[in-house]
């Protein structure tokens, strides 16, 4: 679970929600119209942009944001590791059982390959294919959800503009101005908080997710045609640790 997208979301909602609370009037904050108009116009808007399926997904995309677990590069080079010094010393087969409980799929998919004794270039061919598509699936969540944050500010202005609309039509009772002028915003706040803190911050999470698994398979990728080259362990070591950032390398060699 990424600790982080929770802590983000509740402070931010709980700063808002307190900030409503100690004011005058907090009750106006809610407007069921309003809301509608914001989500239900945004979810429309990207219906139109992308297919039923793709905008139905957005629900797993989101869940990725909260419970994606972080990559442990560390581990899987230790683990790569490993198999190319059993590899080495006993053949490619012996590590048939090993590859069975690598808990990793994609890792795990490239081992099978090589153990079945597939060809380097179509292993390469295999892995970088899976990896491309996985790279159009992220890509895709984020241009979703970007939609939506887009579109929450936008549809928030056009209820805004309604709601002007409606006052207007009542100057001729000053009384009413006020509240009228309140209920129009309030959408142009409902879109806002949407966009700000849900939508667009969700997008750039799944972007930096993606980042880190594509280094990751990457990563995967040479260690696994490394193996089937019967390299050295420690140069396959020396060649995944160019993977990590400069302070988990450091704490690797370690």
């Amino acid at each position: 679970m990424d600790i982080a997208t929770i802590i983000g979301i509740v402070v931010g909602m709980g700063l808002i929600v307190f900030t409503i609370a100690t004011g005058e009037g907090a009750g106006m904050f809610i407007h069921i119209p309003s809301a509608m108009i914001v989500f239900g116009g945004a979810v429309a808007s990207t219906l139109i942009s992308f297919s039923l399926k793709e905008v139905l997904s957005v629900i797993s995309v989101i869940q990725k944001a909260f419970f994606t677990a972080a990559y442990d590069g560390g581990k899987l080079i230790d683990q790569i590791v490993a198999l190319s010094k059993k590899a080495r010393k006993e053949g490619l087969l012996a590590i048939d059982k090993d590859v069975n409980e690598i808990s990793d799929s994609f890792l795990r998919s490239g081992m099978e390959m090589v153990v079945d004794g597939t060809e380097p270039e179509l292993i390469r061919t295999v892995l970088e294919t899976e990896l491309s598509y996985t790279m159009e699936r992220h890509k895709k969540g984020a241009q979703i959800l970007n939609a939506l944050g887009a579109s929450a500010p936008a549809f928030g202005m056009i209820g805004t503009l309604m709601g002007l609309v409606q006052m207007l039509s009542n100057l001729d009772d000053p009384s009413k101005i006020g509240g009228g002028m309140a209920v129009a915003l309030i959408t142009t706040f409902y879109g806002s908080v949407l966009a700000n803190l849900i939508f667009l911050p969700l997008a750039v999470k799944l972007q930096n997710n993606s980042g880190t698994e594509i280094i990751i398979k990457e990563m995967i990728i040479e260690g696994v045609l490394a193996i089937q080259f019967g390299e050295h362990p420690n140069t396959i070591h020396r060649k995944l640790s160019n993977f990590m950032a400069p302070k988990d390398r450091s704490e690797l060699e370690e």
